[in-house]
């Protein structure tokens, strides 16, 4: 029996032959990361076990993302905690006001996310990195300490669900568009401590951003991971990164599934049928088709965030709203990802 990309990858960071869905694991990581909010937790745990040395100082990313600039003094807190942690273990990647910007869209931006790499990180977002064929996912606080340490992270592997998206896509439909369909179809738990690894000719033909989208929202559906199996597409974007950006870690390995893997199931869909979706109050899974929702009276529009806030999102707003302005009394918040983003034109 064969291995899926996510048993691969986990196979490979620690030194086993074989390995099973279910069974607990001690991994070495390649990347990990906090924000504001998680992070000074884990630096509060990190200083009470008295150790001394991050386990490698250009293998840590702390990012000001959720409060900065700084809403109050206990926000400014909660940076500054990050700030003097990265100060006293002179942690490279530590992104400040100016270079900053929301994680999940800074870090590949960058360079830092490569294919075949184990990566987690103390956000539950974390999970996008799969785009670019790499494991990530979520962890908590204390176990973010833990690999601040030991630069290892234990982990049950996940059984994985193959999602299959064949078709062309119609005009307006994006990834954002085939996930939410998705969680609509399977629920908020439909992919519970489960590797979602998406597939098909749709998702060849997808943007690097729209892989993006894709994989963030996989835990909006349980899902441990998402995962997307690096191609020409994703690859061009690797490379491109690592060149501008010059990181340390440049080598990596492309891990593909195996055609006799195991999945715990398969899901088909055919996205010529798939319309322009909006998830409703109060769940994600609350997904409807645009057409089927009518007389909705909005107070705000936010452009922007971890999943939509890429310049290609950008893109398509500014081709729906031009030559038009919002509506007397409606607020519209546009919010470029990263410095990066917000200085194209």
């Amino acid at each position: 029996m064969g291995y899926t990309i996510t048993e691969k990858i986990l196979r490979a960071h620690i030194n086993k032959k074989s390995i099973a869905p279910g069974e607990f694991i001690k991994a070495k990581i390649d990347f990990c990361l906090g924000n504001d909010i998680t992070a000074p937790i884990a630096i509060n745990e990190f200083k009470k076990t008295g150790t001394r040395k991050v386990f490698d100082k250009t293998r840590i990313a702390l990012i000001p993302d959720h409060f900065t600039p700084a809403k109050d003094m206990k926000s400014a807190n909660q940076v500054k905690a990050l700030f003097e942690f990265s100060k006293e273990h002179d942690i490279e990647h530590y992104y400040e006001v100016g270079k900053m910007g929301v994680e999940h869209a800074l870090l590949p931006e960058l360079g830092l996310i490569l294919p075949g790499n184990l990566i987690i990180g103390a956000d539950s977002h974390t999970c996008t990195y799969g785009a670019l064929g790499a494991f990530s996912c979520g962890v908590g606080s204390t176990d973010l300490a833990a690999a601040f340490i030991t630069g290892e992270c234990w982990l049950k592997v996940p059984e994985s669900i193959k999602f299959v998206y064949y078709g062309k896509l119609k005009k307006w439909v994006s990834g954002k568009d085939l996930i939410l369909h998705t969680i609509g179809d399977i629920g908020v738990d439909g992919a519970l401590y489960k590797a979602m690894e998406f597939r098909g000719e749709a998702i060849k033909g997808l943007s690097m951003d729209d892989r993006f989208s894709m994989c963030n929202m996989a835990i909006e559906a349980g899902g441990k991971s998402g995962i997307i199996e690096p191609d020409k597409t994703a690859l061009s974007y690797v490379q491109k990164a690592v060149r501008k950006n010059k990181p340390k870690r440049k080598s990596f390995k492309v891990y593909k599934s195996d055609k006799d893997a195991r999945y715990s199931e398969v899901k088909e869909y055919d996205v010529s049928k798939i319309e322009p979706q909006v998830s409703l109050p109060h769940l994600p899974s609350n997904t409807k088709p645009v057409n089927k929702v009518k007389n909705v009276n909005i107070d705000q529009v936010v452009i922007g965030s971890c999943t939509n806030g890429r310049i290609s999102d950008l893109e398509i707003a500014a081709k729906i709203l031009k030559g038009k302005k919002a509506k007397h009394g409606v607020r519209l918040v546009v919010i470029p990802a990263t410095q990066s983003i917000y200085r194209k034109r």
